[in-house]
């Protein structure tokens, strides 16, 4: 049976210990009363949430899907209930300011309750998970008579929303949307307008959780220069203000492949009311708040997959008796029969040991990316709020595509550990694998996210672009004092040295890459993928080392009583020791490149 336990004490190490956020909470205004132990509790009541409402939910979510008739869709059992659940938690609001009726507390915890609940139930989950997107985006661009439509409403759970972006045709090339929108005559602003076209692949573009939905869509004003220029973004309700419907139609939902408790929604606007978010033709920069937050869920998205796929791969592991340990540990008893479970085994224990560790590492990567997005909307000054910004926006395409790739890659591993059986689908694993496919996909594939993160947040920086950043420099210096700080202690001072050396080979690979791109602009688009997952693999022996680190200093003070800090050491050594090493396989490819050939005409 598949099933799910919160990691609470793994995130509290986290949260509390290794990124200290109580701390700066007390520093923050309006969070000064936010201490570790109500934090605690937020996070202990969302694992009740995530293991005892939605977990039982995911396996239902897969067997039924959704049904789509006459455009309407129905979830399946037990979702919409669940959504009440959720709501009446008060969960939607977390981390929305009070003003809308949220309660105001930090992306971090949102974060981590969002983590929980990809692991428990992915599919149920891509409905609420677009919502904190959306509010953002509204909340930073929508009219105050767009705002005071739906703000309140989207941060109660009243109503949920979708990002429309996608056509036939024009996928990730968003510069091809076709979509139109015509001003309504008689208002001058030229604030609303009829929108009239089709949008395909839009997750929760109708269900039975909410009486209402808000659709962010992506379309042409009659004035738009070509290309993604010329995008203006509009907020279109199902349900109009007067009550009546308005003329958006759901001509179907898609057979996939996983996640089949989310409706994959084709939407058809026929001259359907919308209001103009942000300027006109500015609408992607308005619409890049919304994908932004959604990747970095996506790569919550990945975590969650690999979290839980671990998870019921070692409670499986214990079970499962096959064969004999070749050399199985001193005071082992072997029980009755000659076989021994399958957890003793060489290749079963390297797995199981690569799950644990990447999730965990994955887990410090992806709060400490949350708690910069804190830093860029709280701090105090406003230099530290901009130089957080510029460290979200560097981390958020490898959040999403690293995440993502090893959540799938994860999965993947973890049914060899049920052989025959996990190819079943009543042990759930295979549904695992199917649901973490699309992560890499959706959201910007992690193809773009691999040209975004070395040509946009990289690159430029390396070259003297003016108004370019100085995120990755800092992101080096960090991964350096790290290094540095572990380095001082003996047992760990190979990997501290293991983690400095690398660390300045991938930034002298980056201004390698800088000056070679001018004569061969087509490199970095070559290496683009490797240099993500090479920054990926440092970043997880950052998070491996930091928390060996910790532990020992937790040991050392004599917090250790139950051996947890110790075997949160042993987790990390194994990552520094065994899974490190893959970042030399993608800095080789990045330093040599060769050209790519054509293909041949077909």
């Amino acid at each position: 049976m598949w099933s799910y336990e919160p990691p609470l004490r793994d995130m509290q190490f986290v949260i509390e210990d290794l990124l200290d956020a109580p701390a700066q909470w007390a520093r923050t205004p309006g969070w000064q009363d936010l201490d570790a132990d109500t934090a605690r509790q937020i996070l202990a009541q969302a694992g009740e949430l995530a293991s005892g409402v939605l977990a039982p939910l995911n396996a239902v979510g897969d067997s039924q899907g959704c049904e789509w008739s006459a455009g309407e869709v129905r979830t399946p059992a037990g979702f919409a209930q669940a959504y009440r659940t959720y709501c009446d938690g008060g969960w939607p609001g977390l981390a929305c300011v009070p003003e809308h009726g949220g309660q105001g507390l930090p992306q971090l915890l949102n974060v981590a309750l969002h983590e929980m609940l990809n692991s428990a139930n992915p599919g149920w989950t891509m409905y609420p998970g677009l919502a904190h997107g959306a509010y953002e985006c509204l909340h930073a661009h929508a009219s105050a008579e767009v705002q005071d439509m739906v703000l309140a409403r989207i941060v109660s759970g009243e109503w949920l929303a979708t990002m429309c972006l996608t056509e036939a045709g024009a996928g990730s090339d968003l510069g091809q949307v076709r979509t139109r929108a015509r001003p309504v005559a008689d208002v001058a602003s030229g604030a609303r307008a009829h929108i009239a076209g089709s949008k395909i692949f839009i997750s929760g573009g109708e269900h039975d959780l909410t009486p209402n939905i808000v659709h962010l869509v992506l379309a042409r004003l009659p004035d738009a220069p070509p290309g993604s220029k010329g995008l203006s973004l509009f907020m279109v309700p199902k349900i109009l203000p007067d009550g009546s419907r308005n003329a958006v139609r759901c001509d179907g939902i898609e057979k996939k492949m996983g996640i089949k408790g989310s409706a994959t929604c084709v939407l058809t606007f026929e001259d359907a009311l919308g209001w103009r978010v942000g300027e006109a033709h500015g609408g992607l920069a308005a619409m890049f708040v919304m994908m932004n937050a959604s990747r970095l869920h996506v790569g919550l998205q990945g975590l969650g997959h690999l979290e839980a796929a671990g998870q019921n791969a070692l409670r499986y592991a214990r079970e499962r008796h096959q064969s004999r340990a070749a050399h199985p540990p001193p005071g082992y008893r072997r029980p009755p029969g000659g076989a021994d479970p399958i957890v003793l085994h060489p290749a079963m224990r390297r797995t199981l040991w690569t799950l644990k560790a990447q999730a965990e590492g994955l887990r410090v990567i992806a709060l400490w990316t949350a708690l910069g997005l804190d830093e860029a909307t709280c701090h105090p000054q406003a230099e530290e709020r901009s130089r957080a910004q510029a460290r979200v926006s560097l981390l958020t395409p490898i959040v999403k595509a690293f995440m993502t790739h090893l959540g799938h890659l994860g999965a993947d591993q973890a049914l060899q550990v049920w052989g025959g059986h996990g190819y079943m689908h009543e042990y759930g694993i295979e549904q695992a694998v199917r649901d973490s496919r699309i992560a890499m996909i959706y959201e910007g594939s992690n193809e773009i996210q691999a040209i975004d993160l070395l040509q946009r947040k990289v690159l430029p920086g390396l070259t003297g672009k003016p108004g370019s950043g100085s995120a990755w420099p800092e992101l080096i210096g960090t991964l350096l004092h790290e290094a540095g700080l572990a380095g001082a202690r003996p047992a760990l001072a190979a990997a501290a040295r293991q983690l400095a050396e690398r660390t300045r080979a991938l930034d002298e690979a980056a201004y390698a890459l800088a000056g070679a791109s001018l004569a061969d602009p087509e490199r970095p688009l070559r290496v683009a993928d490797d240099f993500l997952h090479a920054t990926g693999h440092l970043l997880l022996a950052w998070a491996w080392l930091r928390s060996a680190r910790v532990a020992a200093e937790r040991i050392a003070a004599g917090a250790d009583d139950d051996g947890w800090h110790a075997a949160k050491a042993e987790t990390a050594g194994f990552g520094l020791d065994h899974l490190a090493l893959q970042f030399d396989a993608h800095l080789t490819r990045v330093m040599q490149a060769p050209a790519l050939p054509w293909l041949p005409a077909l």
